[in-house]
């Protein structure tokens, strides 16, 4: 004879997001609405595709969205469309006030919504535990974390090795200092990342140091001060917000910069530096690689576990 048993019922689950609200669901959440793309990334990547019910306008380029029901954009969702889909938890990153008006309305519909603040790689990890809660999918996060760490650790191992000058006749110590780096978000009308960015903590990890150390997400520079700045690299991103950027090389008084004299320029994708997710990781190796070359020679820190 074959028993059965019961299934057990699913417990509920609780965190408080960025906001400080408290967000409590009966059970796990089955239907998802990640208004933040990288945050449907991190689903994906924990292996909880499933559970996302509709994307908004920009993320169809990924392609586990792409067949998904688009509802909008990320700062103005529709809140009848969202509501049609019956979720049971909306993910949203925390920024400008469109953002938290469209929270509002979705609360107002009696819908969960957790918003969650992403300005380093500390802050990507606390997020990724508490989606890992909310879905009742903790192991799944903690794996996750695990490989994102280990190829972090990596890059760090790597730099740490790499050769140095680290002494001439004199005997003295000639090892020299990490790289500052300007990362432009938007030219013109210059925008820099600021030290409240998840870019900042990308160039730590990269072995550089972000020269616009202003507070901010990001910071408006003048072209005066971005000389007196002197950056070791120039790095430039193109996406949404700086879509068709002139070549740093092209522009008036920018090759007055050493930077750009010396060829220390990369240009980077936006969804890869600017959106915590996932693909700050590959932020991370790629910055490394062209910062500091000598100590990839050997490595292959892209290799996913």
């Amino acid at each position: 004879m074959v028993l059965h048993t019961a299934p057990c019922e699913a417990a509920p689950v609780s965190c408080t997001d960025d906001t400080g609200t408290v967000i409590t669901l009966e059970a796990p959440a089955r239907r998802i609405i990640a208004l933040y793309g990288a945050f449907n990334e991190i689903l994906v990547e924990m292996g909880q595709s499933g559970r996302i019910v509709a994307r908004t306008d920009a993320d169809e380029a990924i392609p586990a969205l792409a067949g998904l029901p688009a509802i909008g954009t990320h700062m103005r969702p529709n809140p009848e469309l969202v509501a049609g889909l019956a979720p049971d938890l909306i993910l949203q990153m925390e920024g400008r006030r469109e953002a938290a008006t469209s929270v509002d309305a979705l609360r107002a519909l009696g819908i969960p919504v957790a918003v969650f603040r992403v300005a380093s790689f500390g802050d990507l990890f606390s997020v990724l535990h508490r989606m890992g809660t909310l879905t009742g999918a903790e192991q799944d996060a903690a794996a996750l974390e695990a490989r994102w760490t280990a190829r972090l650790d990596t890059v760090a191992g790597a730099i740490a090795r790499q050769p140095h000058d680290t002494g001439t006749a004199d005997g003295k110590d000639h090892t020299q200092p990490p790289p500052r780096v300007v990362f432009e978000v938007r030219y013109p009308n210059l925008l820099a990342a600021g030290a409240d960015s998840i870019v900042n903590d990308i160039i730590t990890r990269a072995g550089g140091v972000n020269a616009v150390q202003q507070p901010g997400r990001v910071v408006r520079l003048n072209e005066e001060e971005l000389l007196r700045m002197a950056p070791d690299a120039y790095v430039y991103q193109y996406g949404p917000m700086n879509p068709t950027p002139v070549t740093p090389d092209q522009r008036p008084h920018f090759t007055a910069l050493d930077a750009i004299r010396d060829g220390r320029v990369l240009k980077v994708d936006e969804h890869a530096f600017s959106r915590p997710g996932p693909r700050s990781v590959e932020a991370v190796e790629q910055l490394a690689r062209f910062l500091h070359p000598a100590a990839f020679d050997t490595n292959t820190t892209t290799a996913r576990n």
